[in-house]
């Protein structure tokens, strides 16, 4: 099966991973150029920030995003998140473990796996989709190998929740299509959507 896709319906399949220390541009002004190509969502990962400019940040995110109808996921702080009345977060399979029982008013809950095994766990604690990774070598994880197509394979059988791919992934159809033959919804993109 080949799956043919445009360049919009290339953007709707990622879900774009912010890091402002990538960008050559202002931060805010790279958002809004990111939202202009219409991605599934950007998660505001910004996990060197404490709280309180997380917070500053995360609000002009959100209003970026809005113009755009482009969903913003908070990442990490879910206090601030609800502060924000932000319904969907991301967090690290840690925290969502610890927190777990505070997590009734998202509905979207994200976070990332690296075994077949925290992905069953991640879906029994309420997540409504999945990041597994890394696919692909990255200069992001350089001292350890990639986990491969297999492996992700292997965790979108073990789910019944969406999975997207991350890890090495460019903005290409040819690398998108191969995730997504692996049963995956898409990808998340951090180095090359924040140099747009």
């Amino acid at each position: 099966m080949i799956i043919f896709m445009c360049e919009t319906e290339l953007f709707k399949n990622i879900i774009a991973v912010s890091n402002r220390h990538l960008t050559k541009r202002p931060f805010l002004e790279q958002v809004e150029i990111i939202c202009q190509h219409k991605p599934k969502a950007i998660i505001l990962r910004e996990k060197d920030l404490p709280e309180e400019e997380y917070v500053v940040l995360a609000k002009n995110v959100i209003s970026i995003c809005k113009k755009y109808n482009v969903d913003c996921i908070l990442h990490n702080y879910v206090n601030a998140a609800k502060q924000l009345g932000c319904k969907s977060i991301h967090l690290p399979l840690s925290v969502m473990r610890q927190r777990k029982n505070e997590l009734y008013s998202f509905s979207q809950i994200g976070t990332s796996v690296h075994t077949v095994q925290e992905a069953k766990e991640a879906q029994s604690l309420g997540a409504t989709y999945l990041a597994a990774g890394h696919i692909y070598a990255t200069d992001c994880k350089k001292d350890l190998q990639p986990r491969g197509l297999g492996f992700l394979e292997n965790v979108c059988k073990s789910v019944s929740i969406p999975v997207f791919a991350i890890g090495g992934i460019k903005i290409k159809k040819e690398q998108l299509n191969e995730v997504m033959l692996c049963g995956a919804k898409g990808s998340c993109i951090m180095s090359e959507i924040m140099r747009l």
